[in-house]
């Protein structure tokens, strides 16, 4: 199963739109960096320091779009930077703390199934409190109801925090079930790419803290669940069409500043 020619455009469409966006509002650095550029000229310069200021909001002016364009045919909604819930049930934290601690300390391994289950028994037990969890990046609600919401990560994210990545996980799972604790709730890391490709991706960084089969997707196991088997192949050739359709442009723009 293959993109449709609608998501096919849409994601193009995010991506020029992104990138041209990128280039109106762009302002270089002003750090001066004489040696630098004389060996390497101002463009390139220019063009490292524009990276940067990319891969700082690539996930929320690329990926979730990108996202949202592929699960709208998949999905009954998809909508990006949603809240997940306002209340927790002070039973509900306690468990929460309880989970943590045991992980911390190799108590236990981490089994999402079980996790939840555990947070349900008790997510309206105790004190109603009012929270401000993270936004989700990528919510998503299947035709039978089930929701999955997501953290997309960057592609090395830094191992010292998958405590505070599994910790939103599980609040994120109080807050869902605080509203309905009847619901089928999926909390899920996903890291767009894999940097370690053709060799697998470095999971043991995670292992302990985090459920690899039910709480993390990388690469392909993210964008084909959005949009179907080969949709990870897909996004590659469409970015790879529209980065040589822009070409002239993204040349045009860096030339500049060799002038």
């Amino acid at each position: 199963m293959s993109l449709t020619k609608q998501q096919k455009q849409e994601v193009e469409n995010v991506l020029k739109n992104s990138l041209r966006h990128k280039f109106q509002n762009y302002n270089p650095e002003p750090a001066a960096m004489p040696f630098h550029t004389r060996l390497l000229g101002k463009d390139r310069i220019t063009l490292f320091y524009f990276l940067q200021s990319l891969n700082k909001n690539f996930n929320s002016s690329i990926f979730e779009p990108v996202a949202l364009a592929l699960a709208a045919t998949s999905f009954k909604s998809a909508e990006s930077q949603a809240t997940a819930g306002t209340e927790i049930s002070s039973e509900a934290h306690k468990v929460i703390q309880d989970i943590m601690d045991k992980l911390a300390t190799a108590e236990a391994t981490p089994n999402k199934p079980e996790e939840i289950e555990a947070i349900r028994k008790v997510c309206r037990k105790g004190e109603m409190k009012t929270v401000k969890p993270t936004k989700v990046d990528v919510k998503l609600v299947s035709e039978d109801g089930t929701i999955y919401l997501f953290d997309i990560k960057t592609a090395k994210p830094n191992a010292g925090g998958f405590k505070e990545f599994k910790r939103t996980l599980l609040e994120w799972v109080a807050v869902t079930l605080a509203i309905n604790p009847k619901a089928n709730v999926q909390t899920i890391i996903a890291i767009p790419y894999n940097p370690y490709d053709p060799k697998p991706y470095s999971r043991w960084t995670m292992r302990g803290m985090i459920d690899l089969d039910n709480e993390l997707k990388v690469a392909e196991e993210f964008w084909d669940f959005l949009g179907g088997k080969g949709a990870f192949v897909d996004l590659l050739n469409i970015f790879e069409q529209v980065g040589l359709e822009l070409r002239p442009e993204i040349d045009d723009y860096f030339s500049r500043y060799n002038k």
